[in-house]
């Protein structure tokens, strides 16, 4: 592989950026601030912070474990080396449907949200050989199938246009901060105090407070991105924890000024279950025709992070497809490096799901199932330390503060994983379900492999 199929330390961050800032900074508080959720600002800026320390502690562990293992595929790679290939396969499984498809699903639904605005309440529908078909679901497919289009052009293509996609979300991120300060005479703010409450502590230690880190999670979720891409990445051993870390600490700091501005602009009530939170904020400061302007940008910036996804979750079912027979035609990638028939693959699951996704609670379910495969991937550290024990690679990068940041990641998310398992247990039944179909390919495909290796056998007798 040569260095122009691999990509750089600049478009590893910016993945990591733009698949981590999507749909979940500009949804997940209009569910934490509903009835039921958290009560306070401060003790949700508490939980975005403790978030990103979540995110981070879990990006340096990443960080050695990608390298130890050192092949792209992320936590399909990862648990197939630690524990046992039918893990890893699951993993990869849940990676290209729940990970990926259904989070490119939702940033094409939150991208078509953001523009509908722009299109006009009588243009929620359309009629195409008499039915009537929803335009918000078309304009997410069409979405898709403009980036499925540029992933085909190649690393060079995609890496480019995801550098330039990534710097026009942070361009729109620092504008759209800038705001309330500018127009600070055009609006009611909220009133809002992020100073701590009577009630801030024991709303911390509350059940709420750990169903909301659900939302947290799936916000910050991407972190770990540029570790799908180690083995097709330039330096790893010096771009991987870069990417990882600066990535990481960039959007945190991001998350935390976003949030604040949406509760100092628009009260609990406004933000309660909106899903285009950035169109509700803007058209408070600016108006809803200067708003629509905003919109567009939006909607344009969320494509950022469908592309980052269409980069790293394609290299998952390619190294499915180059372990597993059955998959074979998966592995294969053109001359440009791109992998596509995995890409066409992980489109055609996108746009299945774009017709049938249920927000609020594919959320959770995806911030949970995603979660249980990070917490194996992190206490898997500890297995290679002590099997990797007496063998120095110059080449491995060690996580920082080992023992602790394994050990707060974990702690956390078992915390989190706990919550649903007492108070909605539904949620772990369709992550049993969603598995099954995993383990019975899995064993699918190690048969077709041993029958074909006895007929081998059999071939070669004299």
């Amino acid at each position: 592989m040569t260095e122009e199929t691999k990509y750089s330390k600049r478009v590893a961050t910016n993945m990591v950026i733009a698949n981590m800032i999507g749909t979940g900074i500009f949804t997940s508080l209009g569910y934490q601030v509903a009835e039921g959720g958290i009560p306070d600002a401060f003790s949700i800026v508490i939980i975005w912070l403790l978030g990103g320390l979540i995110a981070l502690a879990g990006a340096t562990v990443y960080g050695e474990v990608a390298t130890r293992i050192n092949r792209s595929g992320g936590e399909y790679r990862f648990l197939t080396e630690i524990y046992h290939p039918l893990l890893g396969f699951i993993s990869g499984w849940i990676s290209m449907i729940v990970g990926f498809a259904a989070a490119i699903a939702s940033l094409s639904l939150a991208a078509s949200e953001y523009f509908a605005p722009v299109l006009g309440k009588d243009a929620a529908t359309f009629h195409l050989f008499g039915m009537e078909l929803e335009s918000a679901k078309w304009f997410a497919t069409l979405l898709i199938a403009i980036v499925v289009l540029v992933q085909l052009g190649g690393v060079k293509r995609s890496g480019m246009v995801q550098n330039v996609m990534t710097y026009v979300k942070i361009s729109l991120i620092i504008c759209f901060l800038l705001l309330p300060l500018i127009f600070s005479g055009k609006y009611e703010p909220s009133g809002v105090s992020f100073s701590p409450s009577e009630s801030s502590l024991s709303t911390i230690f509350s059940s709420a407070f750990a169903g909301s880190l659900v939302w947290v999670m799936f916000a910050y979720s991407g972190w770990n991105a540029s570790a799908y891409i180690v083995g097709n990445l330039q330096d790893p051993k010096r771009n991987l924890p870069y990417s990882l870390l600066r990535g990481t600490i960039v959007v945190t700091v991001i998350y935390l000024a976003l949030n604040m501005v949406f509760m100092y602009v628009a009260t609990f009530d406004e933000l309660a279950f909106q899903v285009d939170l950035g169109n509700v904020i803007a058209n408070k400061i600016l108006g809803s025709q200067i708003a629509l302007l905003f919109s567009v940008v939006f909607s344009l910036a969320l494509i950022s992070g469908i592309n980052a996804m269409f980069i790293a979750g394609p290299r998952v079912i390619q190294e499915m497809g180059k372990d597993h027979q059955l998959f074979k035609v998966l592995g294969a990638q053109n001359e440009s490096g791109a992998p596509v028939n995995a890409t066409l693959l992980m489109g055609v699951i996108a746009v299945l799901l774009v017709h049938s996704l249920s927000f609020g609670d594919l959320i959770e379910y995806i911030g949970v199932t995603l979660s249980i495969f990070s917490l194996l991937t992190v206490i898997g550290l500890f297995i290679l330390r002590r099997r990797d024990r007496g063998k120095e690679d110059p080449n491995i990068v060690k996580a920082k503060f080992y023992p602790l940041s394994p050990i707060m990641f974990s702690v956390f998310v078992i915390w989190m994983i706990t919550y649903f398992l007492m108070s909605k247990p539904i949620v772990i039944v369709w992550f049993l379900i969603t598995i099954i179909p995993a383990i019975i390919l899995y064993y699918l495909s190690k048969r077709n492999e041993n029958r074909n290796s006895d007929n081998m056998g059999t071939t070669d007798k004299p």
